[in-house]
């Protein structure tokens, strides 16, 4: 995310997007209650403000951005897998044997812990591996950095690739600082719901932020422009320190995928399964075996075809996420106070929904951009 952007427009978008995605989800946060009916599905709150359209248009985003983020992290869990192989043998089986062992992890956690209240067992492993890869991750970066003496912070390209290099690092960074759910996650929250959710959000903007971007600008300060997209394909030291933070990486985005998944999967459930019936009856285990056997299978084979599946997360987050964080919360507060709001309270919503269509249209193009290049350059199922 650095690397395209250089160090002064880098952390400025940083701050500025985190900020923004903050803004956003403490607004949509708040429409959680609309005329004392309660609202526990983005969907369902675009299609009782705008009508069914809205509804499937939510709908369609929403499920696009989590099925190719689930890719995404699959080829994540796979690289992290190949990179402790690589620690212990100089002729490391392809990459598509470790999406495979992963998509089939995923299957597993997936089948096991079916819904979105059953991840509160695992919110304590999640934190735990997450403190453990970020110590793990900037003691070394710290020792590389020291040691490097020849890093190039240079933004390196003509002027038309730069302006497109950095809306691409604009949109993995709003990829990575939202996720178009929070009205499901905030349907897992204790009353009062609005106020627990905002303080969530406050904690995650400040300390979670300052720890994941931490990272960022660690990795940037220790390598240079010629950061790896994957960091710990970067470090040096031990062997046991390499695989330590590999396997976290992997053992994080087990539970991690899942927050994104879920949402799919319990669409599924509802139709195929036997709603009076229990989780864990015969027919609902089987029926639940062979639909999210349907989805991992087809995200295994799509990862790996496509190994730079990051290019499509990227796309699909600047077409989806921008519209589902941005600019549909100032849609919903225009729609519902009317001409009740204050002159600049329309004016700043208005000035949101116009700034983040065109945000939507550059970072949109600039991905498509990446993925043709990335696609004159690798071939299906390639090793990357």
């Amino acid at each position: 995310m650095m690397a395209p952007l250089g160090w002064g427009w880098g952390v400025a978008c940083l701050l500025l997007v985190g900020a923004a995605a903050w803004y956003a989800n403490w607004l949509l946060a708040g429409l959680h209650f609309i005329d004392g009916q309660r609202f526990i599905r983005y969907r369902d709150l675009m299609g009782f403000v705008f009508g069914r359209k809205m509804y499937y248009i939510t709908y369609f985003l929403q499920f696009t951005t989590l099925l190719l983020c689930n890719m995404g992290f699959i080829l994540l869990g796979a690289r992290a897998l190949k990179a402790i192989n690589v620690e212990f043998t100089h002729s490391p089986a392809r990459l598509q044997w470790f999406i495979t062992a992963t998509g089939i992890v995923y299957f597993a956690f997936a089948y096991f812990v079916p819904t979105i209240s059953a991840m509160r067992n695992w919110l304590a492993t999640s934190a735990a591996l997450t403190l453990a890869y970020d110590v793990a991750l900037l003691a070394i970066l710290i020792r590389d950095g020291k040691s490097n003496k020849q890093k190039d912070y240079n933004v390196h390209g003509s002027p038309a690739e730069n302006v497109f290099n950095a809306l691409g690092a604009v949109a993995a960074i709003l990829v990575c600082n939202t996720s178009g759910l929070l009205p499901e996650i905030q349907s897992t929250v204790r009353e009062p719901a609005v106020r627990g959710m905002r303080r969530a959000l406050l904690l995650q903007y400040t300390a979670g932020a300052a720890a994941y971007y931490g990272v960022s600008v660690a990795g940037y300060w220790a390598y240079g422009s010629s950061v790896s997209e994957y960091l710990p394909n970067e470090l040096g030291g031990p062997r046991w320190a390499a695989v330590l933070i590999n396997a976290t990486a992997f053992l994080q985005s087990v539970v991690s995928q899942h927050l994104f998944a879920v949402p799919i999967h319990e669409a599924m459930d509802t139709r195929l399964q036997r709603l009076e019936e229990g989780m864990f009856s015969r027919y609902n285990l089987t029926r639940r075996f062979f639909a999210r056997g349907l989805i991992f299978g087809f995200n295994i084979f799509v990862t790996a075809l496509f190994p730079f599946m990051g290019d499509f997360v990227n796309l699909f987050g600047s077409f989806a996420l921008v519209p589902l964080t941005f600019m549909f919360p100032s849609m919903v507060v225009l729609k519902i106070e009317g001409k009740s709001s204050g002159r600049w309270s329309r004016l700043w919503h208005w000035g949101v929904i116009v700034f983040s269509s065109v945000l939507c249209v550059a970072t949109t193009a600039a991905a498509v951009r990446l993925i043709f290049n990335n696609a004159r350059i690798y071939h299906f199922f390639a090793d990357m």
